[in-house]
């Protein structure tokens, strides 16, 4: 079974003569891994979701119950939003809320290397995404009336629509700093990686480029259901072929070890990627831009619910702050 098209990419009687050394000098670089500051962040987003849900699960029958009851239950002065746990979460939710803010700034800046790289500050920002809502309902106690009702509203359309930006966002070729890659970079980038995969694996490097191409060429389109759907389709194909390079290079004579059939996948799959994002930039790009206008209301929205939510609350002497 071969990659995309037909044939093998490894079924040659050349194979066997790959030089293993050439292969572990100038195999490709192993994908860069996430700046502990990150990966600190993502194991503290992930705590904190786990531990909200497990509080959420254990309060549930304090939850659950009609306010005239809520209020002369022993737990109502610890989880009603402004008792000793309802505030610590209300208080944390606010400063997740206002960090959210912080990345379309970065974003802003530009190229400022001190401030580090924009896809790690994406990285935070989609885990305090999808932990905020959770953390606001527990303050909340999952009653959402009034103004923080319409807030949260806001947040969860927030929420939700950030999901579909990310998916948007990796869709569009950028280089490691974030910035939107020319066609002229994401061809230099595309024949690196040939040639890296070529020196790798011991074959010619139109070979491997034609194996690695979509089994059917279509045409470019700005439709934007069918770049979604095609977006939904080159993730479906990279997939596939890379579980058939995957299955190939554990039966090749081409001796790889462990870490380099990793580089090689890598490698690959990388440059399947651009491939394929090269042949819909124009649509992609359009349907990003349409994402942002609207993303935008909704996120100002929840913004000027969660100030004067806030305001009111420390107006009227319900928060610590007095």
């Amino acid at each position: 079974m071969g990659l995309p098209g037909t044939g093998s990419l490894l079924d040659s009687p050349r194979r066997a003569s790959a030089p293993a050394a050439a292969v572990t000098k100038t195999a490709p670089k192993q994908a860069e891994r996430a700046p502990l500051p990150v990966r600190i962040a993502r194991a503290a987003g992930w705590t904190l979701f786990f531990a909200m849900t497990g509080l959420a699960v254990a309060a549930f029958p304090y939850y659950s119950e009609p306010l005239a009851r809520k209020v002369r239950d022993p737990l109502h002065a610890w989880f009603k939003p402004s008792g000793t746990v309802g505030q610590a979460l209300g208080i944390l939710a606010f400063g997740l809320f206002l960090f959210l803010w912080l990345y379309p700034l970065r974003k802003k800046l530009g190229r400022r290397p001190a401030l580090g790289a924009v896809p790690r500050w994406l990285d935070v920002h989609i885990v305090a995404g999808l932990l905020l809502p959770l953390v606001a309902a527990v303050h909340a106690g999952f009653r959402f009336e009034g103004l923080i009702g319409l807030g949260y509203a806001s947040m969860a359309v927030v929420c939700a629509s950030g999901i579909v930006g990310r998916y948007l966002y990796v869709h569009i070729p950028r280089s490691r700093t974030g910035v939107e890659m020319t066609l002229d970079e994401l061809a230099l980038e595309r024949r690196q990686l040939l040639h890296d995969l070529a020196t790798a694996i011991g074959r010619p490097m139109p070979e491997i480029e034609a194996k690695l191409a979509r089994g059917r060429k279509e045409s470019p389109t700005i439709n934007p259901l069918r770049v979604l759907g095609r977006m939904l389709r080159d993730d479906v194909e990279r997939r596939r072929a890379l579980g058939r390079l995957r299955a190939e290079l554990a039966t090749t004579g081409v001796r790889l070890d462990r870490e380099h059939t990793r580089e090689v996948l890598a490698a690959a799959r990388r440059e399947m990627a651009l491939s394929q994002q090269a042949a819909m930039l124009d649509g992609a790009q359009r349907i990003f831009k349409w994402w942002h206008a609207a993303h935008r209301p909704f996120a100002i929205t929840a913004l000027v619910a969660v100030l004067l939510h806030v305001g009111v609350a420390v107006a009227l002497g319900q928060t610590w702050f007095r």
